[in-house]
């Protein structure tokens, strides 16, 4: 009974990381929105977009632990690109 409990909470970790590949994904498309049409994207978003390629790059390997680490960074840095983006917002005066 104790093993069955183990492998199971095993194979839930080695699982395709679903939920951090669409939080990259999101954040990515937020901060993206943020940075508008008009403006260069910041190196940060740059770089969650190369995280994020290399996410699911290592999905389709079925490298999930490193495709989930990959989209845990990139969800991040997509992070730091939206507070970069709202800072010289605040800075320009804009709402």
């Amino acid at each position: 009974m104790l093993g069955m409990g183990l492998s199971v909470g095993v194979s839930g970790c080695a699982g395709a990381p679903v939920q951090e590949m669409s939080n990259a994904r999101q954040a990515i498309k937020a901060a993206r929105e943020a940075a508008g049409p008009s403006s260069a994207a910041p190196p940060s978003l740059i770089e969650a977009e190369s995280l994020l390629n290399s996410a699911e790059d290592n999905l389709q390997k079925r490298a999930y632990k490193q495709a989930r680490r990959d989209a845990i960074a990139a969800r991040g840095k997509a992070a730091e690109a939206l507070s970069s983006t709202r800072t010289a917002d605040d800075r320009n005066g804009a709402s």
